[in-house]
């Protein structure tokens, strides 16, 4: 037993990360116990609050370990402290049907990896099947592509070891409540990631160390039995009485019965194949809109004020949001990335894909966000659940074209995009874009719905941020994948209603919207998998 104690705040210079005495000097105050009686502290959650900007605090949630945890509460009587049982992980159930062939993973980003990693700790030895390439020879291929705007379709920002969350901010915050996220973050400090994310109100990994945790993991699987093959495509799948019987990788068949289906949000190609096989899936909801940049000391000083440069505190983030009536659509920031980059994030050819990017200290000169308007099905033309895709792809194709080429990106400062103007010269804000930009119009690349979304929701962000629409602030076209455009449809036991043995996961099949929410998409379909059959040992 622990007990559990909320509401331990600190001021903005008493600082655990120099000594951990601030924490333990307000616990004997506010349990009234003597130094001494506590053995052992454990941080839970750290937030910040800069609701004040003239008097910044953290406030903690801690575990702690004491004597007479059970005569201090009623002693106490005190509702920020209550007793904690230590919650036993879940047990497991196996199946105790055979498996006659490896189950079979495709794609390795977040769904595909914990999915891959919890089979291979159960000993069921996965086939890991990607089609981009592993992550060091990726990193390599993605920067080629940022120097020169030379694509590689099966390897880039979206395909590849670690997903497109690996050149991305690397951002673990997540809205689902799921035992399964702490084992996540567990296993991500395991494989090289910061401590911190553990209890960090907002944490991330940054694109620099991501690279070096999903390789360390996929390393733990291969050492398990697994066996991870890149640069190969699934191409096919062969089904017999509505069950899966062999997939087709790079022109050769493969048994399989067991197929965990984790492709991400960009494979089109395999949406595509899902759908001439009679694979039951919808068309859904998506965003699409731009990237904004703006100068993060701008963004800092909204936030903090005075103590904008205090070493406490990291570069300041933002998450705004805004429904227009009159449009009926919602216009919000997605993807916020602090000390960041803007960056090429195509997939296919002569198509433009932007995405954001950070590293780890969020130190660069820049910070850029998504803000992006929904759309929905009835936006879509047409019955074909892929209809969704088509709409990303008719204008990723206007926004190659409009840039002129070579994956150029359209900029405009936001001040000339609210006046129709389009821009000659560029304020205090130098867009971050990789392979490069042309001065355009971005009415030539949206529909005139996200146009006038993006207009609405400048202004009221101005109201929320000064400076926001009027500052110089950058605009870089178009983001285009803020989700899938398809769900793949799936029963209670987590497989596709038209397909036995096809579990379809994560965020390309519809289910998730980051990389923890992935992650724990695919933990979960594991476990279906394992609640089926027996393992392989």
């Amino acid at each position: 037993m622990t007990l559990r104690v909320n509401n331990i705040v600190l001021d903005i210079d008493e600082d655990i990360e120099k000594d951990t005495g601030y924490i333990y000097k307000k616990l004997y105050k506010k349990l009234n116990i003597s130094e001494g009686d506590i053995k052992e502290v454990r941080i839970i959650k750290e937030s910040l609050d800069a609701r004040r900007k003239n008097s910044i605090r953290f406030n903690y949630c801690v575990d702690v370990e004491c004597l007479n945890e059970d005569k201090i509460l009623k002693r106490i009587k005190d509702n920020d402290v209550k007793l904690e049982d230590k919650q036993l992980e879940d047990h497991i159930v196996f199946g105790s049907k055979e498996l006659k062939s490896r189950p079979v993973v495709v794609g390795f980003g977040p769904s595909g990896i914990f999915s891959a990693l919890l089979l291979a700790r159960n000993g069921y030895r996965p086939l890991v099947i990607e089609r981009g390439e592993a992550v060091e020879e990726r990193s390599k291929t993605v920067e080629e592509f940022w120097k020169t705007g030379k694509l590689n379709k099966e390897s880039n920002v979206q395909f590849g070891e670690g997903g497109a969350g690996t050149f991305s901010d690397g951002k673990l915050t997540t809205r689902i409540k799921d035992r399964r996220c702490d084992y996540i973050l567990k296993e991500l400090v395991d494989a090289g990631a910061p401590k911190e994310i553990i209890y960090r109100g907002k944490p991330h990994i940054g694109t620099d160390i991501l690279k070096d945790v999903v390789k360390n993991i996929r390393e733990e699987i291969i050492s398990l039995g697994g066996e991870v093959l890149f640069n190969s495509k699934l191409e096919e799948i062969n089904s017999s009485n509505g069950k899966i019987t062999s997939i087709i990788v790079n022109g050769e068949e493969v048994p399989c019965e067991a197929l965990i289906l984790a492709i991400g949000h960009s494979s089109r190609d395999t949406y595509e194949m899902l759908y001439k096989n009679g694979v039951n899936m919808e068309a859904k909801p998506f965003s699409i809109g731009v990237r904004v940049e703006h100068l993060q000391d701008m963004m800092d000083e909204n936030q903090y004020g005075i103590y904008k440069n205090h070493p406490r505190l990291k570069a300041s983030d933002y998450r705004l949001a805004y429904t227009s009536k009159k449009l009926d659509r919602s216009i919000y920031s997605f993807c916020m990335c602090p000390g960041g980059e803007v960056v090429g994030a195509s997939s296919e050819e002569e198509r433009l894909v932007t995405n954001g990017m950070s590293y780890y200290k969020r130190d660069l000169k820049n910070a850029n966000s998504a803000i992006v308007v929904s759309v929905s099905p009835k936006d879509f033309q047409g019955s074909n659940p892929l209809r969704g895709m088509e709409f990303q792809r008719y204008y990723e194709a206007l926004a190659y074209k409009v840039g002129g080429g070579n994956y150029k990106a359209p900029v405009q400062l936001i001040s000339d995009f609210m006046k129709d103007n389009i821009t000659k010269s560029l304020g205090n804000v130098e867009p971050t874009y990789r392979p490069g930009y042309e001065f355009k119009d971005m009415r030539e690349c949206l529909p005139s719905y996200v146009i006038d979304g993006l207009k609405e929701g400048f202004m009221e962000f101005e109201k929320k941020i000064k400076g926001f629409a009027t500052s110089g602030g950058v605009m870089t076209g178009i983001e285009t994948r803020t989700s899938a455009p398809v769900r793949i449809e799936r029963n209670t036991m987590l497989q596709s209603t038209s397909l036995k043995g096809l579990y379809p996961s994560g965020e390309g099949a519809g289910f998730a919207g980051g990389i923890i929410s992935a992650a724990v998409d695919g933990m979960k379909v594991a476990e279906e998998i394992m609640k089926e059959f027996k393992n392989m040992e």
